[in-house]
């Protein structure tokens, strides 16, 4: 289950934040997907978590965008994190025509569990 934390500048747009809202779940889904945890195309609650955050008045950042991504560590995902990010960033851009975004992708070693 990846969480995502989206952190965004004051002059980007709430049609832009819906959009990637709308295209985020299914797009990390299929940049983190492997063998371990395959993704079916069937979201359900849970699967991944969207938080946004407004840059505060003392942030620093260089673009008016972030993605900070965080799937559980497994070899199959790690051995390619960089061409998967890359091609998240790309799919981003393509769906939502945002521009000066980036994308961190993070694979901890953890655990999850969830209520029914």
């Amino acid at each position: 289950m990846p969480l995502v934390e989206i952190t965004y500048a004051p002059h980007v747009g709430e049609p832009a934040l819906r959009e990637l809202r709308s295209v985020l779940p299914h797009l990390v889904s299929l940049a983190v997907e492997c063998p371990e945890e395959p993704y079916d195309g069937d979201l359900r609650p849970g699967d991944v978590e969207l938080r946004f955050r407004p840059l505060g008045p003392l942030d620093l950042s260089g673009v008016a965008v972030v993605i900070e991504v965080r799937s559980k560590w497994f070899a199959s995902r790690a051995a390619d994190r960089q061409r998967r990010v890359d091609g998240l960033l790309a799919d981003i851009t393509a769906a939502t025509g945002l521009r000066d975004v980036g994308v961190y992708l993070s694979l901890p070693v953890a655990a999850w569990a969830q209520e029914d």
